[in-house]
């Protein structure tokens, strides 16, 4: 289905190395993506280990099942990663979670990822349900367009682009071609710092905001700490500070025992549990795997482990 499209998986060994403690251990992979890191997973585990792996886009479903049919040992989901809460509790030795998308996805202009590439102005990771970006822009209010630019994008020009792409709809003209919203970004948007395109912050606010990729990433997070067993490794990549900024304050969160704020000298323990997982830091990619890989430049892996 997708062969002409390749994808490298970044920060491959870094993050197999971090999170498989046990060979014969249950595993999850949150985001099967092309299955880079649940290949080499698989390598390592041995005949009594596990792994479940979850991918919302259906496209990805299909090349797992079509590439690990027979291993016994993999299993996958049709579902956001939110939906591994249910999985039994206390049971997981590991699980790592590749944010973002994959480069298959990026690739293909009829997803409408890109901006380099003209196609539908779609932009869902599950393509059987919810609305597109282009159904959405057609009744989206002006203030809610520069607010997603502006906290998803982190984009200072934010006001103008919804402006403009507000500007273009009352003229009847439907915004349905990410080429069409692309040239509407590059002629509001002057001056952006070089070697990227106008477009690339409007564009990640938009997939992110189209497929509530942050409030995902939250819900996942939080179901982490109730499956992985004790000196269970969660290890998470992501690729913008907006992802990196919530798994951060979710690691130190858990990584301190609470204290009541209402006591002068904070001495007074309102947990007195230990605290939930220890950090165990954060990785990024080498010089060599950035050369090899630029889409890996703004890689960040942060590692905790369950206590």
């Amino acid at each position: 289905m997708d062969a002409k499209w390749t994808h490298t998986t970044v920060l491959l060994q870094e993050t197999i190395d971090a999170v498989l403690t046990d060979p014969n251990g249950t595993y999850i992979d949150a985001t099967y993506g092309r299955g880079g890191h649940s290949r080499l997973l698989l390598s390592r585990l041995g005949a009594a280990g596990r792994l479940i792996a979850f991918d919302r886009d259906a496209e990805a479903v299909h090349h797992a099942q079509s590439l690990m049919a027979n291993d016994t040992r993999f299993s996958i989901r049709h579902a956001a990663f939110s939906a591994m809460h249910d999985v039994a509790p206390a049971s997981i030795a590991g699980i790592l979670m590749d944010l973002g998308i994959s480069s298959p996805q990026v690739d293909n202009a009829d997803r409408g990822f890109s901006f380099m590439r003209d196609g539908s102005l779609d932009m869902r990771m599950d393509t059987s349900h919810g609305q597109s970006v282009a159904m959405w822009l057609e009744k989206a209010p002006e203030a809610q367009i520069a607010e997603v630019i502006h906290d998803y994008g982190e984009e200072r020009h934010a006001r103008l682009i919804a402006k403009a792409i507000v500007a273009s709809r009352d003229k009847k003209i439907p915004l349905t071609r990410t080429a069409e919203l692309a040239k509407i970004v590059a002629s509001t948007v002057h001056g952006r710092e070089a070697g990227q395109h106008p477009a690339t912050r409007t564009f990640q606010a938009f997939r992110i905001f189209i497929n509530d990729e942050l409030g995902e990433l939250d819900l996942a997070l939080k179901s982490t700490t109730h499956l992985l067993r004790p000196e269970g490794r969660l290890a998470v990549i992501s690729f913008h500070s907006l992802e990196d900024r919530r798994v951060k304050q979710f690691i130190a969160a858990n990584s301190r025992e609470a204290y009541d704020p209402r006591s002068p000298q904070s001495l007074i323990r309102t947990n007195t549990s230990h605290h939930k997982l220890k950090d165990l830091g954060r990785i990024k990619p080498s010089s060599h795997e950035i050369k090899s890989n630029p889409r890996s430049r703004s890689a960040v892996l942060r590692v905790a482990e369950r206590t």
